[in-house]
């Protein structure tokens, strides 16, 4: 046997495999594979790089980042961002330094971003991207909580820096959302997808805060051959600089010991840290490889690991049906804490860890915080995989989408797809029902108060009951009452989001509503086809909406609430349709509207259609630079489609 082609055969298999997990996590914000699992084949797969001397060009090895996917404007970097060497040894870390100072700061685990300040204010905002080219998100920088959009030096200034979503406002955020299914896995993969949105509203809405950790270029400004006097200077503009300390190879070990005492207590997602050289002139004279600049390293914490044994796997439904593996283990103590649970995500990872009940396994906190599972010992690959709901006992299916296999109730009737059913109506985006917690419901539906949404509403059937319930009484029954029939006076977005159509969130519900003109019925007699032609719908949620609504039992539950409500009527539009017929798209930052929504909104009210692409059928597309080589910019130019700017575009149809 050829035992080069096992181990060329591997290589292929650890490139596959750590590109599609890196893609799930950077381009599709979802994981299949934990980060201990990644960082073990990724070094594996640089052991054998290095043993064969093959490197496939597309390892992730050489390849830096993830490919920006986001509809927005993209953009080539002056210079390639390059990623950093990194070691989990502290003395190897002390070894770098040698006899030089250094910066050691946090490596926060967010979104890398550049800005470039003119005359003293913000112009642009570059997402790393795959470190060539990266996605301009200039608009949503103007909105992040903390940065400044003006600055005291006037010469061109560019810095880099990560975009972050803190643990407390990552926690108030998922708290918000009722369904478990589809709250976010991770502070990193919100703010990814907050930084990168098409409308700003929803990142100023995240809370997203900007901490700077690189000066570029600052004319007229020397930092005197220092790194931290370049962090001094940031800080003197405005700018929250990543904290940080000085060290040498006599501190450098006391000083990393005092970062892993902080990390726990640390609101900012980080999963290590960064050791530059103080002196610039210095570093810069080592030089770089293809990948790696020499004048810094990443640190990443060597995890703390425990043996322990598997007793159980929880299984826990949702309203979509959705049900979610938890491994439950014997107690053990991990970063000051102890830990007995650890999320497994879905069936590929159960399948991926060949998991048994008994197994030994040994577990860990991933970035000192979220407790995952490191490796299993034993392997029996006994995953015990539940043919039945463990709440409703009907039939369970696996299914798979993207590679990634999860297990589904297939029961409609399960009492865990109801609870979740009714928590998600009575939310604040939905029917906005205060009162009515996730407990509340559960023991109302217990006692067979709801069978059906319409049910809220003749709540007063069960007031003599509901009032003698514990921790209720008259006061609290009267605040129910009241919350239940302000709900009443509602608009029909609210209702279509809240019935609960599998991929149809708040945002879709409102073109739907639009698209149906306030009419509940329109929408469930459309054809998935018609559906499939509003912007930003397509055909897999046009199919979900038609599938939904030719179910008998979901029609007879829409036709008994809606004469409960009291819907508003659609508002008649009185603006002349100066763009009847015309497909508008918008690319770029604006600066006359706060946010893309605003401006779309205006051409609908005046006939038009908002597109995300150009295409023969666009009209015009809007782009305060004319001049960019974008894709959009140069599409558009190549089929004659004339490129306005906001303030010409508003000039000719809006005002």
């Amino acid at each position: 046997m050829d035992k080069n082609a096992d181990v060329r055969a591997r290589i292929q298999e650890l490139v596959e495999k750590l590109n599609r997990a890196a893609k799930a996590y950077y381009a599709d914000d979802t994981e299949i594979m934990s980060n201990f699992e990644y960082d073990k084949l990724y070094d594996e797969l640089v052991a054998l790089e290095e043993q064969t001397g093959i490197v496939l060009s597309n390892s992730p090895t050489v390849n830096v980042g993830y490919e920006a996917v986001a509809e927005l404007p993209k953009e080539r970097h002056e210079k390639p961002m390059l990623s950093l060497d990194k070691t989990k040894s502290r003395e190897g870390l002390r070894d770098w330094l040698q006899d030089q100072t250094g910066l050691l700061s946090w490596k926060l685990d967010g979104l890398t971003i550049v800005l470039t300040y003119r005359n003293g204010e913000l112009v642009k905002a570059v997402t790393r991207g795959n470190g060539e080219v990266g996605e301009v998100i200039t608009n949503n920088a103007r909105v992040f909580a903390n940065i400044p959009l003006k600055i005291a030096h006037k010469g061109e200034v560019i810095l880099r820096g990560e975009a972050v979503i803190t643990y407390p406002e990552f926690e108030k955020i998922n708290a918000a959302i009722p369904e478990e299914d589809a709250r976010y896995k991770n502070p990193r993969n919100l703010c990814s997808g907050s930084v990168r949105q098409l409308n700003n509203q929803i990142t100023r809405e995240r809370n997203v805060r900007f901490y700077a950790f690189n000066l570029v270029k600052a004319d007229g400004f020397d930092a005197g051959n220092s790194k931290e006097n370049e962090f001094l200077f940031l800080q003197e503009q405005g700018f929250q600089t990543v904290p940080y300390r000085k060290v040498t190879a006599e501190n450098i070990l006391q000083t990393i010991e005092w970062f892993a005492q902080e990390v726990t207590e640390y609101e900012v997602p980080s999963d290590g840290l960064v050791l530059v050289y103080d002196d610039i002139a210095y570093g810069k004279s080592l030089g770089r490889t293809a990948k790696f600049p020499r004048d810094s390293i990443a640190f990443k914490w060597a995890d703390e690991t425990a043996e322990t044994t598997l007793r159980k796997i929880e299984w826990s439904a949702s309203r979509t049906g959705l049900i979610n593996p938890v491994a439950v283990f014997d107690p053990v103590e991990l970063e000051g804490t102890t830990v007995t649970r650890a999320s497994v995500h879905n069936v590929s990872i159960v399948r991926e860890l060949k998991l048994g009940i008994g197994d030994r396994i040994t577990v860990y906190k991933a970035n000192m915080i979220i407790p995952q599972i490191a490796e299993n010992l034993t392997g029996s690959n006994r995953p015990e995989i539940p043919e039945q709901c463990p709440v409703c006992h009907g039939a369970t299916v696996i299914r798979k989408m993207n590679d990634t296999e999860t297990l589904y109730c297939t029961n409609p009737d399960c009492a865990a797809k109801k609870l979740k059913a009714f928590t998600l109506f009575v939310a604040r985006d939905a029917m906005n029902i205060d009162g009515l917690s996730e407990a509340t419901l559960e023991r109302f539906l217990g006692l067979g108060f709801l069978q059906e949404f319409a049910d809220l509403y003749r709540l007063d059937r069960y007031r003599e009951q509901i009032v003698a319930l514990d921790g209720f009484g008259e006061k609290s029954y009267g605040n129910l009452v009241r919350s239940i029939e302000v709900s009443r006076d509602t608009e029909l977005y609210r209702v279509i989001y809240g019935i609960g159509i599998a991929g149809v969130g708040l945002a879709n519900a409102k073109l739907l509503a639009k698209y149906c003109h306030n009419d509940m019925h329109v929408l469930m007699n459309a054809k998935a086809e018609e559906l499939a032609t509003i912007e930003g719908i397509g055909n897999v949620i046009a199919e979900a909406i038609r599938n939904f609504m030719t179910d008998g039992k979901n029609i007879a539950v829409i036709e008994d609430l809606l004469p409960q409500l009291h819907i508003a009527a659609e508002q008649v539009n009185i603006l002349e349709q100066t763009l009847a017929g015309m497909t508008v798209v918008i690319t770029g930052g604006l600066h006359l509207y706060d946010r893309r929504e605003a401006l779309q909104d205006e051409i609908a009210a005046r006939g038009g259609k908002a597109s995300g692409s150009v295409s023969a059928k666009t009209s015009i597309l809007i782009n305060n630079d004319s001049a960019s080589n974008s894709a959009k910019n140069q599409k558009a130019k190549a089929l004659g489609i004339p490129v306005l700017t906001e303030d010409e575009f508003v000039e000719r149809y809006i005002r």
